[in-house]
């Protein structure tokens, strides 16, 4: 098992991208923050089917400031560059890019990206300027990066879709994947945000993946009436989460609202967003494509 290499500037990591498009070679990028666990891993394990053994992968480890909000836990966020490297080297990546935060943003950066409507649901409200952050960064990785192919987990269902948007909007060379959520055995999506959880916090979490499988179970019955739905997912929520961010229903594709009765064909994904102890943790689900996250007793 090989240890990846470690590259520290944009500059770097382009002239590595460059050598191996120069011989013919897919780039495969995960775009990441560290602390890094198996959802991670299946990004990159992803890349490298993609663009073959012979080809780049490349995995960004760098805790992006502008993305947090002011009494957000970027001061806290779990940082250990050896542990991602190893983590990495499981995966066969070949380049880890760990840049400085002056790196990514020189002396005097003035610019930001921001993407309309995509970004304005959901977490959108909860988290101001959380998706500029978001769009700023990547776009940066991925002027250093293009073209290639970028990985992003579905997990994280509106920041694939947002980014998934920019590359388009932006005519950007890359191709971006979502790749289905990992879970751990009872349902729980995986995080790096779940280390945060206690014992007794991380138990009750999984209200989360069963509130999913509960509305899973009722659209597979017939059931389309959108707060039906959305009550289903509320329940088990409500009973056992502190703090509730939303529950709801939207177009899988744009992320517009629902009507009240879903229309025949029409894609919607289930999104949630809850605080458990110190951590905020969000899931997802579409409805009629992804099976139940976990079991749960039939009503």
């Amino acid at each position: 098992m090989t240890s990846p290499e470690v590259l520290r500037s944009p500059e770097a990591l382009r002239a590595r991208c460059d050598e191996a498009r120069c011989r013919g070679l897919g780039v495969g990028f995960v775009p990441t923050m560290g602390a890094l666990h198996e959802g991670h891993l299946a990004l990159a394990r992803e890349a490298r089917g993609r663009v073959g053994d012979a080809g780049l992968v490349a995995v960004s480890v760098f805790v992006n400031p502008t993305q947090f909000g002011p009494h957000e836990d970027f001061s806290r966020y779990p940082r250990d560059l050896a542990a991602d490297v190893a983590r990495c080297a499981e995966a066969s990546v070949d380049v880890v890019f760990a840049p400085a935060v002056e790196a990514m943003y020189p002396p005097g950066d003035q610019t930001r990206v921001r993407v309309g409507a995509l970004s304005e649901p959901l977490c959108g409200p909860l988290r101001p300027g959380h998706f500029e952050g978001v769009a700023t960064v990547v776009t940066r990785l991925f002027a250093v990066a293009m073209p290639c192919v970028a990985f992003f987990g579905r997990k994280d269902y509106q920041q694939w879709r947002v980014l998934e948007r920019l590359a388009r909007d932006l005519l950007l060379p890359v191709e971006v994947v979502g790749v289905g959520t990992v879970r751990d055995r009872d349902g729980l999506a995986l995080s790096s945000r779940n280390r945060y959880l206690s014992p007794e916090d991380r138990a009750r979490a999984t209200a989360v993946p069963r509130a999913l499988s509960l509305a899973v179970r009722a659209y597979a019955r017939g059931e389309r009436r959108t707060a039906a739905l959305v009550g289903c997912a509320r329940a088990p929520l409500d009973a056992l989460t502190p703090r509730v961010d939303y529950v709801e229903l939207r177009d899988a594709d744009t992320l517009e609202a629902l009507p009240e009765v879903l229309p025949e064909g029409r894609r919607a994904v289930l999104a949630v967003a809850v605080h458990h102890g110190g951590a905020r943790l969000i899931d997802n689900v579409v409805l009629g494509e992804e099976g139940a996250p976990c079991a749960v007793d039939e009503p």
